[in-house]
């Protein structure tokens, strides 16, 4: 490590303590699109994308520009003493392109944990019911609603307990493992009907408020659901008055190929949360849903002081400006076809590479250290993935059981960049096989 990065990297261990944790050793100095350079002037590839923030890119001149504009003007009065025009405009723009041809409302949070808190609190409004469903594998934020509806319990929810009440958790379709011992189409959907038998006896309908799911499980692995599944689920739901919240915090914003990942299932949610690339790294996030429910609770029950800030609005509209200027949707597509393509062809290589899966440039591949017992091979994922760093890769790693490598790049990316970064990887499991 150079002189810079390891001064940075001291003056950090006394000041800043280890539950912030970093996954790599580099301090940022100027980020341009799909590369970030650090103190020392290293180039790094970036396909973490701030965890799924960086859909536009880094530091996207329109982007920076709507910033700068906003911020001449003024950076806060707080929506709920002055009111200002980047709220509302983005306001109709995501109604507008949220999933759905009923009459829809939103409100902006700060953070993706904020957005699905407050769903929550809507949606127990609106019903007068205590009781949601959430998934294995899911994660959901790190607020105590967020932990309690999160699945993974190391590092997330271990030591900070107890969690929030009436939370219930289904098994998710992770086809790969699947919780039923099936396999896809044969399997009827069984892990969707399970829904039925799992209102039956673990919760009465009456009692639950909600049913919250991501369309591809983010940190849970990228598991990605059969496009028949959701449809099921949604039918259920609708059948017991259940809201449906569709937590598109990672899948969304063009990240699988279209601006939502429940377009892909032809699934029109009764409520959505954004945030992530919602507004390039600016700290937003948005709740989004059928009028009747988004209206239902009371004149300042919801908000913050610093929810829905102007400059984070300002960057926001900008976002979708560049997505449909810049032809973001196709591009993802892509970018979702290459690395498809590249991860399949590794699956023949490579025994280590037990599962590909994902949707639109959501693309991740689970390694495992035998393809018949499918033992998870985390401690090969974490060796790739510093690998992967010390080569000039920004590369992440998730799931359950840490063994799935997963690509979250940028989607103004360039075919070089993503020949680099691939041949990184794929040096990298060379390696590992060796």
């Amino acid at each position: 490590m150079d002189n810079g990065n390891l001064y940075m990297s001291k003056l950090r261990s006394m000041v800043i303590p280890r539950g912030p944790y970093n996954i790599t050793p580099y301090f940022a100095e100027n980020a341009q699109g799909a590369r970030v350079y650090d103190i020392s002037g290293k180039e790094l590839i970036d396909f973490a994308g701030g965890i799924g923030v960086m859909n536009v890119g880094h530091s996207h001149p329109k982007v920076v520009a709507a910033i700068k504009n906003q911020a001449d003007k003024f950076t806060h009065t707080c929506w709920h003493v002055v009111m200002y025009g980047p709220y509302v405009e983005l306001a109709d723009k995501v109604c507008e392109m949220i999933p759905g041809s009923f009459p829809k409302m939103a409100i902006f949070c700060n953070s993706g944990a904020e957005a699905v808190e407050n769903a929550v609190k809507i949606a127990r409004y609106h019903t007068k019911r205590p009781g949601i469903i959430a998934f294995e594998h899911a994660f959901h934020g790190r607020t105590y609603m967020g932990m309690s509806l999160t699945s993974k319990s190391n590092p997330y929810k271990y030591g900070f307990g107890p969690m929030a009440s009436d939370i219930y958790r289904m098994p998710y379709p992770y086809c790969y493992r699947c919780s039923f011992g099936l396999q896809y189409p044969s399997c009827g959907l069984a892990c969707a009907e399970h829904l039925k038998h799992f209102l039956a006896v673990q919760a009465d309908p009456r009692d639950i408020a909600a049913l919250i799911a991501e369309p591809v499980c983010g940190e849970g692995g990228f598991i990605t659901p059969p496009l028949d599944y959701f449809l099921k689920i949604q039918q259920i739901c609708r059948e017991h008055e259940i809201v449906f919240i569709a937590d598109e915090i990672q899948s969304g914003i063009g990240r699988t190929g279209k601006m939502l990942a429940m377009e892909h299932f032809q699934v029109e949610p009764d409520m959505t949360t954004l945030a992530k690339s919602l507004a390039a790294g600016m700290p937003l996030s948005a709740v989004v849903g059928k009028r009747e429910i988004m209206d239902s609770p009371g004149t300042g029950s919801l908000g913050g002081t610093y929810s829905g800030n102007p400059v984070s609005c300002a960057a926001a509209l900008a976002v979708l400006e560049v997505i449909e200027e810049d032809s973001l949707l196709s591009r993802a597509e892509v970018i979702g076809n290459k690395l498809h393509a590249k991860f399949a062809a590794w699956h023949e290589q490579f025994e280590i590479v037990g599962d590909v899966r994902g949707l639109g440039a959501m693309v991740a591949m689970e390694l495992v250290k035998d393809r018949e017992s499918k033992e998870p091979a985390a401690e090969q994922a974490r060796a790739l993935i510093k690998f992967s760093h010390e080569k000039g890769l920004i590369l992440l790693s998730c799931g359950t059981y840490g063994n799935v490598i997963r690509t979250l790049v940028p989607l103004v990316a360039d075919d070089e960049e993503l020949e680099r970064g691939l041949a990184i990887i794929e040096e990298g499991l060379t390696t590992l096989q060796q």
